[in-house]
């Protein structure tokens, strides 16, 4: 068997940890359900790290031997899937459905960017389109598979403008990433996040207060993304250029009606997506749960009479596999919280260090992690139960810690091979698009870049937004 980078990697972690369990050190004594759990917990990250195998398997293998060891139980493992922000993911994918069968996202894109006079507002408006896409769309390869068809449109439009299309190409899937901290369903890492956090703290996180600390985040990390990609793939002389696309441009390209009148299933799943949208966002208002809001949605986007989907199509567009993924994935966040192991892992770690230089190494560490385990799912159930355990030794607010963790997280384009989001962009056929050369080159800029606004954030706007950075 030839040693791989990421085998080499997994195997020195996990010999790393058996040595610490076999060996006595100055670490506190460490219990046996403890000792299991870890022993689960680094074969689990090593097989996600060095081997091809499903990282859904590699978590309900995790799971189940979790349970089958005693260390939780049956129905904490079984329950993971009946959260409500399990059924929240769900529910709203069932309504991206809706909103994708009846191309509202072409039609919003269309009227976007034909109010684009030069290229940089070009991309600055391309950017806010893609931000609200976090609303209406969740997960990230969602908004991916939504948006490619718009971007093959304006490429197509822009035919004879090379450098023009390849940073429009590497702009997409960018955004994408940087702008899912904007919402709660945004990725499932933040669902995993929520559920660690509420199992070790007891404090939930709820849709609006979500939005509220992750939209201004994401609207600034994806403008000055924008920026960056600009930068690092177009000249001076493409960026003054003028550029004019109109809507008559993208439906030449487009198979869906971008322009006219609007048809009627599209006014009710429009006014229906506000509709939940301002519900999630008014929670506090009338205490209606969000995965309520959005089952409510749900029902009436796959509505006989109402709706625009078949609630049969529209769940076939639900991504089964990542649920699963995480419900195994948070109870695996259950049993290193519960059992102590997360504690004992950072038990070790220097004490009396500020708030701020532990936030500096938790943003680090989090951007860093793509390059070793390139699920970011798989990221979140690795690093926030153990950032929120050293949260709680060194003073800092749990919460904050796991949130400036999870939003570094989002950065994962150095590679193809990163996000899912990155790869879809990267193979066009017949449509130029960026290669492994254009994403280091912008990696080298945007990664200080995001780390730096993510730290920025945990220190100074989050605070004044009722997120402290200690407690």
């Amino acid at each position: 068997m030839t040693l791989t980078p990421r085998l080499t990697v997994s195997l020195c972690a996990a010999l790393s940890l058996c040595a610490l369990l076999a060996v006595p050190t100055n670490l506190p004594a460490l219990g046996g359900d403890a000792r299991l759990t870890l022993a689960v917990f680094a074969l689990a990250t090593c097989a996600w790290i060095g081997t091809p195998i499903d990282d859904t398997y590699i978590a309900l293998g995790a799971g189940l031997a979790l349970t089958v060891t005693g260390v939780i139980s049956s129905d904490t493992l079984f329950g993971t899937l009946g959260d409500p922000t399990v059924w929240l993911l769900i529910c709203a994918f069932v309504l991206a459905a809706a909103v994708a069968r009846t191309g509202l996202a072409g039609r919003a894109a269309a009227f976007l960017v034909s109010g684009a006079r030069t290229v940089r507002q070009l991309v600055h408006l391309t950017t806010a389109a893609l931000v609200v896409t976090a609303f209406a769309v969740p997960a990230t390869s969602g908004r991916a598979a939504l948006t490619l068809p718009v971007f093959l449109a304006l490429a197509r439009a822009l035919a004879g403008r090379k450098r023009l299309v390849v940073a429009l190409a590497l702009l997409f899937p960018t955004v994408i990433l940087l702008s899912a901290v904007a919402t709660l369903i945004g990725a499932g890492a933040h669902l995993i996040t929520v559920s660690v956090l509420w199992e070790a703290t007891g404090e939930r996180i709820g849709f609006t207060e979500w939005l509220l600390l992750g939209l201004p985040l994401a609207v600034a990390s994806s403008h000055l993304a924008a920026e960056a990609v600009l930068l690092t793939t177009t000249r001076r002389a493409d960026r003054t250029g003028a550029v004019r696309i109109t809507p008559r441009d993208i439906q030449r390209h487009s198979d869906r009606p971008v322009t006219g009148p609007w048809a009627e299933e599209e006014k009710r799943c429009a006014l229906l997506l506000a509709t939940v949208v301002v519900l999630w966002c008014s929670e506090p208002l009338h205490r209606v749960p969000p995965a309520v809001v959005a089952l409510i949605g749900a029902v009436v986007a796959a509505c006989p009479a109402l709706g625009t989907v078949r609630l049969k199509d529209a769940l076939k567009t639900v991504p089964w596999s990542l649920l699963l993924f995480m419900a195994a994935t948070m109870a695996m966040g259950v049993a290193l919280s519960g059992s102590g192991a997360a504690a004992w892992l950072v038990s070790g770690l220097p004490a009396g260090v500020s708030p701020a230089v532990f936030l500096t190494v938790v943003v680090a560490v989090s951007t860093a992690a793509h390059l070793v385990l390139q699920s970011r799912s798989a990221r979140s159930s690795v690093l926030v139960p153990l950032v929120i355990a050293a949260a709680a030794g060194a003073g800092v607010n749990p919460a904050a810690a796991a949130l400036a963790s999870t939003a570094a997280a989002g950065f994962c384009h150095t590679l193809p091979a990163s996000a899912k989001p990155v790869a879809l962009f990267s193979d066009l056929p017949g449509t130029p698009t960026y290669t492994p050369r254009d994403l280091l080159r912008l990696s080298v800029v945007l990664a200080p870049l995001t780390a730096a606004l993510v730290w920025l954030f945990a220190v100074a706007v989050w605070p004044l937004l009722g997120v402290p950075v200690t407690r």
